[in-house]
């Protein structure tokens, strides 16, 4: 009786039998277990790592510096000269706003300045020559007052005017409306043609050199939270974890949810990252060195936790006693069960059965 050669197929996995030949004849003796095959990618050794565990965050990340800028005039925009996504300096021109109206008011301002300086100037002369003649006797104590309060009243006047202009000047320089900080215009809401009111959006400029994240923790880890305390976390998007520290924490609990508010902020010298991504996290209020092993070596299928490890080139069961989880590492401390070095089997390798040989391999088995 011929014995038929097969193969084992897992999910995700390669795996194959070793020893059978399609020629043997059935002795009748049992034959020896065959090899299962495995490929790197299933397996992970034991050994000594940092974990690091703490409460979790989730929140969206925001620029810590923007600016909207709004209108300070009423008036027609003549033209936008930037666009989103466009990098600005501080000082730029965005828009004009046309400056008909306030054109005409400062020119008025300053003919009234002009007019202010020539009466005061006249003014002072006519004082001097009073004070002159009062001096000599021949002019009445009256006419110098009159003369001295008439010098006040030009004086007042031109300061009146020259506020006057400043304003006017103020006004006509707020047509050109300039970026107030340095980064990326991220909306612009206004195009020629359209008619701003005073204090109306115009531009939105974010700086991402620096960002923040807001989330919240349970108050009842307030105790482990300090100022500068690290916080890993990833965002949409990104395929790499990300860190940060918490820059500031809110004194007051919000009563609804019993959480206390942190804000963690996040260097982005590259400006890789981006505004409205959504983060999560958590805080790294505390930090061991222990034997660990990735979260998906712990099979929990049965009533207690247990890891499938190679030993003697067969798949052991054995119990194990967990710890801290280091959720952004993906590993799990092992408090007992395992030993430095011992290789454990991962994900849809569990399957294998106790006692099966088997034999790590970097080739893939065909199917």
């Amino acid at each position: 009786m011929m014995r038929e050669c097969f193969r084992v197929g897992l999910p995700a996995l390669a795996i194959a039998v070793l020893g059978c030949n399609p020629k043997e004849k059935d002795t009748g003796m049992a034959a020896a277990d065959p090899v299962v095959l495995i490929g790197r990618e299933n397996v992970a050794v034991a050994d000594s790592a940092e974990l690091r565990s703490g409460p979790a965050v989730s929140g969206s990340l925001e620029p810590k510096v923007a600016a909207t800028v709004r209108a300070e005039i009423m008036g027609p925009v003549e033209r936008t000269y930037i666009d989103e996504g466009q990098r600005v300096r501080r000082g730029v021109l965005l828009a004009r706003i046309n400056d008909t109206s306030v054109r005409d008011t400062y020119l008025s301002a300053r003919s009234a300045v002009r007019t202010a300086e020539s009466s005061l100037q006249n003014a002072r002369r006519n004082a001097e020559r009073a004070s002159r003649l009062a001096k000599a006797g021949a002019l009445a104590e009256r006419d110098l007052e009159t003369a001295l309060q008439n010098q006040t009243t030009a004086e007042g006047a031109l300061a009146d005017a020259q506020a006057r202009l400043a304003s006017a000047q103020k006004q006509l320089g707020n047509t050109e409306v300039r970026a107030p900080i340095d980064g990326i215009v991220s909306e612009r809401q206004v195009a020629a043609g359209d008619v701003v009111q005073i204090g109306g959006a115009m531009f939105t400029i974010v700086d991402l050199k620096t960002l923040r994240l807001e989330a919240t923790v349970p108050v009842e880890e307030i105790g482990r939270l300090r100022v500068g305390t690290p916080v890993e976390f990833g965002v949409t998007g990104f395929d790499r974890r990300i860190s940060g520290k918490i820059e500031r924490i809110n004194p007051a609990v919000d009563p609804a949810t019993r959480q206390v508010r942190i804000y963690v902020s996040i260097p982005n010298a590259e400006q890789s990252l981006v505004a409205g991504l959504f983060a999560e996290g958590r805080v790294s209020t505390d930090a061991r060195r222990a034997i660990a092993v990735p979260a998906s070596a712990v099979d929990r299928r049965g009533t207690a936790p247990v890891i499938h490890r190679i030993k003697g080139g067969k798949v052991d069961i054995v119990p194990v006693e967990l710890g801290v989880r280091d959720e952004a590492a993906e590993l799990i401390e092992i408090h007992s069960g395992l030993a430095q070095g011992d290789t454990v089997l991962l994900g849809s390798a569990q399957a294998v059965t106790e006692g099966s040989p088997v034999r790590i391999t970097e080739d893939e088995v065909r199917r």
